[in-house]
């Protein structure tokens, strides 16, 4: 199975990067492979994770207030938002096709 970020999400990624490198050097480095690692667990186990509505889960990434919202879609699995935890919920849905 393979993955794919919505525009929105990959801004997301890049900006934590950012902001954890500001914070300390590498620490953006650590964040990106956390949230990697995190998308690898999804491929291998789509179903495993929170369901958010009828197409769309969470997964929590390691040692970061993160999680990653996904859609699965056919065979690819659509990174919809990489979402700071105490950021206002369901900001993202609007990104996904489902509203359930």
């Amino acid at each position: 199975m393979r993955f794919a970020f919505h525009p929105d999400a990959e801004q997301e990624l890049n900006q934590a990067v950012d902001y954890y490198n500001d914070c300390q050097p590498m620490l953006g480095w650590d964040f990106a492979r956390e949230v990697y690692f995190t998308i690898q667990n999804i491929l291998a186990y789509p179903q495993a994770w929170i369901p958010l509505s009828k197409n769309t889960r969470r997964c929590l990434v390691n040692r970061f207030p993160f999680g990653v919202i996904y859609q699965i879609k056919r065979e690819e699995v659509l990174i919809v938002a990489v979402m700071q935890l105490n950021r206002k919920p369901g900001y993202w849905k609007s990104r996904i096709t489902d509203k359930h």
